[in-house]
């Protein structure tokens, strides 16, 4: 999962890395962002991701939300700014943007920032419309992250097509 935002006029007052927020207000400044800025969210599966590996997913993955926000500029942006130490340059046959790594940069950087609470709240919109259908694995509550209860979960029930087959547990209970 990833997202890329360009800020509005109104950029939301309180802007910090999506994991330094409660809940609550990150849902107030999700609304808000996607209200006032330009964005685009892009998702990777759980089987593309078994197939290029996790690293690869999340280079993909803000390949195209960066083209898709592009597209909905109708030009190219002139630098992306992105979250961690790492770029798509040369590692996502697609990317073709001037972009700068910036570590810790969803608590500094507003852009990024407003990424990171769209791609977070997106994710968890996602986990908890997917807990309707696999109630057994407490994704309402955990989203999806490998708390005791989601691994007992996976243990009694097994994997899901949403479990990647390359998530450690997962791979592990393979081979008993």
């Amino acid at each position: 999962m990833a997202a890329a935002v360009i800020l509005g006029a109104g950029v939301p007052a309180g802007l910090n890395d999506s994991k330094k927020l409660s809940a609550k207000r990150r849902a107030v400044l999700d609304k808000s962002i996607r209200g006032t800025c330009l964005w685009a969210v892009a998702v990777v599966e759980p089987k593309e991701i078994d197939r290029v590996n996790i690293f690869q997913a999340t280079m993909v993955a803000m390949t195209r939300c960066v083209r898709d926000l592009a597209m909905q500029l109708a030009c190219d942006p002139h630098e992306v700014l992105i979250d961690g130490n790492q770029t798509p340059e040369r590692r996502c046959e697609e990317w073709r943007w001037p972009a700068r790594a910036i570590v810790g940069g969803d608590g500094i950087e507003p852009a990024i920032s407003a990424a990171s609470i769209i791609a977070k709240e997106w994710r968890d919109r996602m986990m908890i419309e997917a807990a309707a259908a696999h109630p057994h694995y407490g994704w309402e509550r955990n989203k999806g992250y490998g708390t005791a209860e989601h691994m007992a979960a996976l243990r009694e029930h097994g994997p899901t097509a949403l479990h990647r087959r390359s998530f450690a547990p997962v791979a592990q209970a393979a081979l008993l």
